[in-house]
């Protein structure tokens, strides 16, 4: 019989999520093809003229005494960012920013410009050929300097990111949506960039594919003269709905990019991930900051689902809205009825102040002194704000009135509750993101719902990742024959590592997917795990999506999670000086990230060095001292190393900062069983109800023996073995502690009737054996 032990295993952090902003440059064989936007001139006059001082053709400008004279006013005040005062120098023979700090002052040139709509924001050059975004940009609106970073802060709270970051290095994250054809040529050994761009600002080569073809046919046909084959990428009629719209995505999407080649006509799913309602800047009901990021609730749009409604219905290439003098009509003809009416519909007297369907449906928000509008076009949800503080646009124009007022309202309004299925959803989202799993029924249903949002359905699935009990598998595995690719893609990576050989076998059949993000999620999950297959079409789509997964991971060197993500790969196949290194450059890369600091610990104490993994973690723990896996694996190491007191006080205040964390009420009853009988009960009643594991309920029987509940003991081995009938620990312990015949009898029976089932291991099988004999 096997008594309970520490679990001596580190937790893995899985792959974190890039949230860049960036689309990748193509190919250099494709980079020759290019003929840059003076070349589209001759024959596109007029649209070059729309296009050249645009939103789009302006994304990023030089800096130049006249910019500074047409669209900046003075900094008359410093501003206080991180312990130095900034002042901006615009106008004639300026262009800078003084940093001041007690060691002296620095000129900070500005070289570049970025925005214009809301904010301009300034790059300078740094050392290693970064681009950095200054830290005073410009408000457009108020003609004011402000603090560009402290201007980022979440609504969820935390403090902002210090404007030396990665995260506001124009290479690193900003680049490929404010110039066109750029490679960022970064040098992971030296970590220098060389970067290089064909123009600044969106040209019209990323919408419509490299020219250089299509001048040439052009040419060839003689004037007033239409070549049968373009050679174009998009155009008029040339792209469905979808196609337009994924063209547009990767700059207005939060996104995690796989490859390096996207192009114009191109599935979004085979060149990126999308983030979705896991992360907390989307409230639980889909609603989010307002950023630029609007793909994910774009996607949440029924006009979007319909197939008939693509970014280009309602804006110009060049980014414009298309009936800014009447935004009705960009409902018509869909909503005719509606648009005739709109007093009807929107319950308002008709006159100036008459809603229009943007008022209603898509709401504006403020963040980072920009405003966005609410892409998913859904109907104000107030009783969504009264339970998550999520905006709604009934409140947004009635700011004298609260939520409850407008939930009152549209009630009286609408017959029918429209609020009902989005709060349904929201609650859904918003338990699982708090680890609240007496919802889990509920979630598997909307999973395996076929007519469920695939977005809201993607988040559940990613959010039960943390989810302990095993009733969430089968809604997992069927979800890989969803038909969202978004939503397989969040399967197959739930599913790793695979809870059971039929989890394997369909990841297995997902890496012969027909697009790419599944297939590359599929080969994740699949990787570390011992495969059979030795030939055929799984094996050749295995093979396939393996590489795939390989190089979506070295797509972007320059980015600390790549080399994170890197690591975890290594990890899994065993390989952990790879994964040590891989960790070593990511905490480079990053030095305020816990997790590649966490997964080097596990990489060093696997391989037996226990003294490095402990100075990682407690370099760690400083950068956030309430971190649950921090706190848990210093647990775990003091008691391999033989600190009882130690183990005992971080499995404590890791427990402390996640309620949730069964693993850590299983160690800690195990570490206290002779010190504190009574609360090693507690703890192990506290693993067993927060994870349906035979392992925890076995150790839950050991604990209360041991302080004498004899009976109770008795009662949890036996359901333990009606709930786990293989498990055969549980059927030998009973026997062990029965006191009676009556009882060593029960127990016998018991082991008897698990000898007469089909599934028992021959080693379980052997041990029972030899106890009922």
């Amino acid at each position: 019989m096997k008594y309970p032990t520490v679990q001596r295993h580190f937790s893995l952090t899985w792959l974190a999520i890039i949230t860049a902003i960036l689309l990748l440059a193509p190919s250099q064989t494709w980079a020759k093809s290019f003929a840059g936007s003076k070349s589209c001139r001759d024959c596109h006059e007029r649209f070059y003229e729309l296009w050249a001082p645009s939103r789009h053709g302006t994304a990023m400008q030089p800096y130049t005494e006249v910019f500074a004279e047409t669209n900046l006013t003075p900094h008359p005040t410093p501003l206080t960012i991180e312990k130095a005062n900034y002042q901006a120098y615009v106008g004639k023979g300026q262009g800078y920013i003084i940093e001041k700090t007690d060691q002296g002052q620095k000129k900070l040139t500005i070289e570049h410009v970025l925005g214009g709509k809301y904010v301009y924001y300034f790059l300078t050059p740094m050392d290693k050929g970064r681009l950095q975004t200054l830290p005073l940009a410009y408000d457009v609106v108020k003609k004011e300097w402000f603090d560009m970073a402290g201007s980022g802060i979440r609504h969820t709270g935390g403090e902002s990111v210090s404007w030396t970051d990665a995260a506001y290095t124009f290479n690193t994250s900003c680049h490929g949506c404010h110039v066109s054809q750029m490679r960022n040529n970064y040098d992971p050994k030296t970590g220098i960039y060389e970067t290089t761009w064909a123009e600044p600002g969106i040209n019209c080569e990323t919408c419509h594919g490299p020219s250089s073809e299509h001048n040439r046919v052009c040419r060839e046909a003689g004037k007033g003269n239409v070549p049968k084959d373009l050679k174009i990428l998009g155009g008029k009629g040339k792209f469905t709905a979808k196609e337009n719209s994924d063209a547009c995505a990767p700059c207005h999407a939060q996104m995690i990019p796989l490859t390096g080649a996207f192009m114009p006509g191109d599935e979004f799913y085979d060149h990126f991930d999308l983030v979705t309602l896991e992360d907390p800047d989307w409230y639980p009901d889909g609603r989010d900051l307002g950023e630029n990021y609007t793909h994910t609730t774009w996607s949440l749009s029924p006009c979007v689902k319909s197939g008939k409604l693509g970014c280009v219905h309602c804006h110009t290439s060049s980014g414009r809205f298309r009936q800014k003098n009447d935004p009705n009509s960009a409902c018509s003809p869909c909503h005719d009825n509606k648009v005739a009416e709109p007093e009807k519909h929107t319950m308002h007297t008709t006159g100036p102040d008459t809603p229009t369907c943007i008022s209603c449906h898509m709401h504006k928000t403020h963040f980072a002194r920009m405003d966005r509008s609410d892409h998913s076009m859904l109907p104000p949800t107030p009783a969504t704000t009264i339970a998550y503080g999520s905006p709604n646009a009934c409140n947004g124009c009635h700011t004298d009135k609260e939520a409850k007022w407008a939930d009152k309202t549209v009630r009286e309004w609408r017959t029918r509750d429209y609020q009902a299925p989005v709060l349904h959803r929201a609650g859904l989202v918003d338990a699982a993101r708090k680890g609240d799993w007496t919802k889990l029924s509920a979630m598997t249903t909307y999973i395996a719902n076929k007519k469920s949002d695939p977005i809201f359905v993607t988040s559940l699935i990613r959010l039960l990742r943390t989810c302990p009990d095993a009733k969430k598998w089968p809604s997992l595995i069927s979800a890989l024959e969803n038909s969202s690719p978004l939503v397989r893609s969040a399967a197959a990576d739930a599913l790793g590592p695979p809870p059971s050989p039929q989890a394997a076998q369909a990841l297995v059949v997902a890496t012969g997917d027909p697009i790419r993000l599944v297939r590359i999620r599929a080969a994740a999950a699949l990787n570390g795990v011992p495969m059979q297959i030795t030939k055929g079409k799984h094996k050749t789509n295995l093979d396939k999506a393996q590489k795939e997964y390989l190089t979506s991971l070295t797509a972007r060197p320059d980015m600390w999670t790549s080399h994170y993500n890197l690591g975890n790969y290594y990890m899994l196949g065993r390989d952990l000086k790879q994964a040590s290194m891989a960790f070593g450059k990511a905490h480079e890369l990053a030095p305020q990230a816990v997790p590649p600091l966490v997964n080097n610990a596990m990489a060093h104490a696997r391989g037996g060095d226990l003294q490095g993994a402990e100075v990682l973690l407690m370099k760690a723990l400083p950068l956030a001292p309430e971190d649950p896996a921090i706190l848990y694996n210093l647990g775990l190491l003091k008691s391999e190393m033989g600190d009882t007191a130690g183990a005992e006080k971080f499995l404590r205040a890791s427990l402390k900062a996640d309620p949730q964390l069964a693993r850590a009420a299983y160690n800690l009853s195990v570490i206290l069983g002779e010190k504190s009988p009574k609360e090693s009960v507690t703890f192990a009643q506290t693993a067993s109800d927060l994870t349906a594991n035979p392992r925890y309920t076995f150790n839950l029987a050991f604990a209360q023996h041991r302080y004498g509940q004899t009976e109770q003991a008795r009662s949890t081995l036996k359901k333990s073995i009606q709930t786990w009938p293989e498990f055969t620990d549980a059927y030998l312990y009973l026997l062990n502690i029965a006191e009676t015949d009556k009882q060593k009898a029960e127990a016998k029976a018991l082991i008897g009737t698990a000898l007469s089932s089909h599934t028992l291991s021959k080693t379980s099988r052997a041990r029972l054996k030899q106890a009922f004999q």
